[in-house]
């Protein structure tokens, strides 16, 4: 017996495609409406944990719309997960508990006083296989947590985080390189990294 463990499922209502060994807390839930076959898919042994959230909202109001996890992820509780916007996570990503992937919103200058009238925006955020979205993080539309990268608990990410790299802070900002020989984790690369992270935001 596995305490606290969800136990594995073969299917889950709103997930429309569902890998082997998935396992998926009675918690969880999927916000969605309209008719698609191919919005909400888990790949082989990911984990859904407790209190979790699941949004892609209408189905039918862009082609972008939709949630894709790739094997053996796991989602922490009480996670929230938007594919209105598009939402790809990778292999083996780690998403902490109570962080929000948000990848979609509301336009607040233009159109409606009223920000509920106003048109939805959408960006697809994609994190790559091996990263770690910590505890409480928040990642906005359209950026992409690059492989291996570390998203620190708490922060808010607003732009991209390169693979192997780590941002915390609200904005997030870089804090190192991984040092890790699959990033070539010499202290001189770490500092090119870091230098061409600097040189990337003074662009934006």
């Amino acid at each position: 017996m596995l305490l606290g463990v969800p136990d594995t499922t073969s299917a889950f209502p709103g997930v429309d495609r569902l890998g082997a060994d998935c396992r998926i807390d009675p918690t969880v839930t999927v916000m969605r409406f309209g008719e698609r076959s191919d919005v909400v898919q888990l790949a082989d042994a990911v984990s859904l944990y407790a209190q979790t959230r699941l949004v892609v909202g209408d189905v039918t109001a862009d082609l972008c719309v939709g949630i894709r996890i790739g094997a053996r992820t796991i989602v922490n509780v009480g996670a929230y997960l938007s594919g209105e916007g598009g939402l790809e996570i990778g292999e083996d990503v780690l998403i902490g508990p109570h962080a929000k992937l948000l990848s979609a919103g509301h336009a607040i200058d233009e159109g409606d006083v009223v920000i509920a009238r106003n048109r939805i925006t959408r960006a697809r955020i994609v994190v790559e296989d091996g990263a770690w979205i910590g505890a409480g993080a928040m990642v906005l539309e359209g950026v992409r947590i690059g492989r291996g990268a570390v998203v620190a608990a708490g922060a808010l990410v607003r732009q991209d985080v390169p693979a192997g790299m780590v941002a915390a802070g609200m904005p997030a900002t870089l804090v190192r390189a991984r040092r890790l020989d699959a990033f070539g984790g010499s202290p001189a690369s770490s500092a090119s990294q870091a230098s061409g992270w600097r040189r990337w935001l003074g662009r934006r």
